[in-house]
């Protein structure tokens, strides 16, 4: 008998429990509903806003799941609070496992900042020619934890976004537009105004490099075994490299036929008379 007391006295708790948590439980259910709506149209706009920004993909795609996920975190601790639970409690819980995961992930979150900084603020883009960490590189991949170049080898780098966001960077296509800068060293010998005059005509006889600005030559060093002059002159990117050959070639067969001397290092070795 005293046990079926003791039943009935846990029934009636229970029910008694049910009917005085049942309005919280009514207002978390509709708050949960209303918040995956009140979601779903901020995702929306969202989404409506990037499209008429010129951001890139993975960077948009990163961000509408960052915030959408932020989102649904705030939706769960509301509904959570509302059941009764203790929001001091819950935010602490959550403070420590945030902190729990930073200091275990802290390079991982380096790279992701590095990621979020390099496609807000583009240094550069995919297909950029770059010059970052010791590596040379065509851009062929930009993710949020590392970026991917090819290298002349055809080779894949791949380099964290941490180390790429917090150091120096030469991007050669950040310009339409690249001067390259040659130095080739004639003899002492060598009449200086021919050989200028022969690297000149090299430059205006390659339509590929530009005539505005106009190429410029100038001695640059009096070396110990030769005079050393440099070139300068501009072409257009694509065009850069064919260029760049193109006119080291020409400069040793024009200086063969037309008799300047490309010096080179030598030894002098004295025999001694006994």
């Amino acid at each position: 008998m005293e046990q079926i007391t003791n039943y009935q006295e846990h029934v009636d708790n229970a029910i008694q429990w049910f009917w005085d948590a049942l309005p919280n439980l009514l207002i978390a259910i509709l708050l949960l509903v209303v918040g995956i709506y009140v979601i779903r149209v901020i995702n929306k706009l969202i989404r409506k806003f990037f499209a008429k920004k010129d951001y890139d993909e993975s960077l948009e795609s990163f961000l509408q799941s960052l915030i959408s996920i932020a989102l649904k975190i705030l939706l769960f601790v509301l509904v959570i609070t509302q059941l009764g639970v203790q929001s001091s409690s819950l935010v602490a819980i959550i403070g420590a496992a945030g902190l729990a995961i930073g200091l275990a992930l802290q390079g991982s979150l380096a790279n992701f900042a590095g990621g979020v900084l390099i496609l807000l603020f583009k240094p550069f883009k995919v297909g950029d020619w770059i010059s970052a960490q010791g590596v040379d590189g065509s851009v062929k991949e930009i993710s949020i934890f590392t970026t991917k170049l090819k290298t002349f080898g055809n080779q894949i780098a791949i380099i964290p976004n941490g180390q790429l966001s917090n150091n120096n960077i030469i991007n050669y296509n950040a310009e339409d537009t690249r001067r390259d800068k040659i130095d080739v060293g004639i003899g002492y010998g060598s009449n200086i105004k021919k050989a200028k005059d022969i690297l000149l005509a090299i430059c205006n006889d390659r339509e590929t490099i530009l005539k505005d600005p106009k190429p410029e030559v100038y001695v640059g060093e009096l070396a110990d075994s030769s005079v050393n002059l440099t070139l300068r002159f501009w072409a257009n990117n694509p065009d850069f490299w064919a260029a760049h050959f193109y006119v080291m070639e020409e400069i040793k067969n024009r200086f063969d036929a037309e008799g300047i001397e490309i010096p080179f290092p030598q030894r002098v070795i004295h025999q001694g008379q006994d």
